[in-house]
C-alpha cells in the first residue's frame, strides 16, 4: 500500500490516482489469485460495487 499511496507503482493505480483499498481477498495461490482478479475485472460495476459493500458497507480503508 505504501508503494501505491507514494506512485511508486506502475499501471492502474498510478495512472488513475488509486490510493484506498476498500476489498482485498487472501489466497494461497498466485494462479488462485490472478484468476479470481480476472474474474472479478470481468463483471460489471454494479457487481463489483455489490463484492465491497457485502463486507465493506462504508467503503473504509481495509490496510493503511
Amino acid at each position: 500500500m505504501a508503494e501505491h499511496k507514494a506512485g511508486l507503482t506502475k499501471g492502474y493505480a498510478l495512472e488513475h490516482g488509486t490510493t484506498r483499498l476498500v476489498h482485498f481477498e487472501v489466497t494461497g495461490d498466485i494462479r488462485a489469485a490472478i484468476s479470481r482478479e480476472k474474474q472479478i475485472k470481468a463483471w460489471t460495476r454494479a457487481k463489483r460495487i455489490m463484492l465491497i459493500e457485502k463486507d465493506n458497507p462504508d467503503w473504509r480503508i481495509s490496510v493503511s
